[in-house]
């Protein structure tokens, strides 16, 4: 195993989980994740890609909801967790992301190469 994906591992396990409203995807944008991300996602074809960005979707949002909920990348992940990034129907973790943690996720995806999901 990589550094960089041991490193995607230790912090998935530091952000919390939190119930989203049902049928909600208004955080299921486009996002960008490095190449070890998208390594854990089922690869999807460039029509389905385009399809997914004309309706400002994620390629892997289905009709009910995060298709790759569980290997979905680490901004997804934050979506609801932190001030910066809050759920637009106040749903959240009862104890948010740690500053530090936030911190550490936005190194990692500035110091890796992303690509659009």
């Amino acid at each position: 195993m990589s550094c960089t994906n041991r490193k995607i591992d230790h912090l998935r396990r530091q952000i919390p989980r939190f119930d989203c409203v049902p049928g909600c995807h208004d955080c299921c944008g486009p996002v960008t994740a490095s190449s070890e991300e998208m390594a854990r996602l089922p690869v999807k074809s460039a029509a389905a890609h385009e399809a997914a960005l004309a309706e400002w979707n994620c390629v892997h949002l289905g009709p009910q909801g995060c298709q790759v909920y569980e290997q979905r990348p680490l901004i997804c992940r934050l979506f609801g967790t932190t001030p910066s990034l809050p759920c637009p129907r106040g749903q959240g973790p009862e104890t948010p992301t740690a500053a530090p943690v936030e911190q550490q996720v936005h190194r990692l995806i500035a110091s890796t190469r992303q690509v659009l999901v």
